[in-house]
């Protein structure tokens, strides 16, 4: 009998009291052995074949990151969206579909994984309002959409750069916050979806930097 390699995480936490699967045969050969680690000093015991085990039960946390990170997600798609009719920068342009393509496909994801777990993907969580959406981390404000929709060419560049930095540095920080949070962020496909927007958004945040820089080094950081 060998022990399965490709235990979660979580579960070398409480090896001790959750229920290991083993790929080998009983002696009857009627099926896989379950073995339930013993304590420290314990000896380990046999389960029944029907024994099955219980993922821990999923965070609110994420729940909440995901449908929060739509709201986030959806702004920047707005924002994205004036670039053809605001500016004719071909740098602003290139980089404006490439967030627009890649924040597109993680709200697909988003949402797809929220209904896989029989949660709501309403863009607008419960209790939320354009007050509330405002105070999200990073969150453009009223005003500063105003801004950018009536801003052309140059200027226009300009609020959406720094707009944009700003909007990346909220999901940064939204990520940050998940992961501080206990029991959140074991979810594998979330864990991932989470590091990759991390890193993504970090090579834009320094892609943006520099345009500013170029056109504007009074803003350099």
């Amino acid at each position: 009998m060998r022990i399965l390699n490709n235990v979660p995480r979580w579960c070398l936490l409480i090896a001790a009291f959750a229920p290991a699967i083993a790929l080998g045969q009983n002696g009857n050969s009627s099926g896989p052995v379950v073995v339930q680690p013993g304590a420290p000093g314990k000896p380990s015991k046999r389960l029944p074949p029907t024994t099955t085990g219980k993922l821990p039960p999923r965070s609110q946390a994420e729940v909440d990151f995901m449908q929060g990170m739509i709201v986030h997600h959806l702004q920047a798609v707005e924002m994205t969206a004036l670039i053809p009719s605001h500016t004719e920068d071909k740098e602003i342009r290139l980089l404006g579909a490439r967030i627009s393509h890649s924040q597109s496909d993680e709200i697909r994801f988003m949402r797809h994984w929220l209904t896989a777990r029989g949660e709501s993907t309403s863009a607008t969580m419960p209790g939320m309002d354009s007050h509330s959406m405002g105070l999200m981390p990073g969150m453009l404000t009223p005003e500063q959409m105003d801004a950018l929709r009536k801003a052309k060419g140059a200027e226009f560049d300009h609020l959406f750069l720094t707009g944009m930095i700003q909007h990346h540095n909220g999901a940064l920080t939204m990520v940050k916050d998940l992961f501080n949070t206990a029991g959140a962020g074991q979810d594998a496909d979330l864990f991932d979806f989470a590091t990759d927007a991390d890193n993504t958004q970090r090579a834009e945040i320094r892609i943006m930097q520099t345009m500013l820089d170029k056109d504007h080094p009074e803003e350099k950081q």
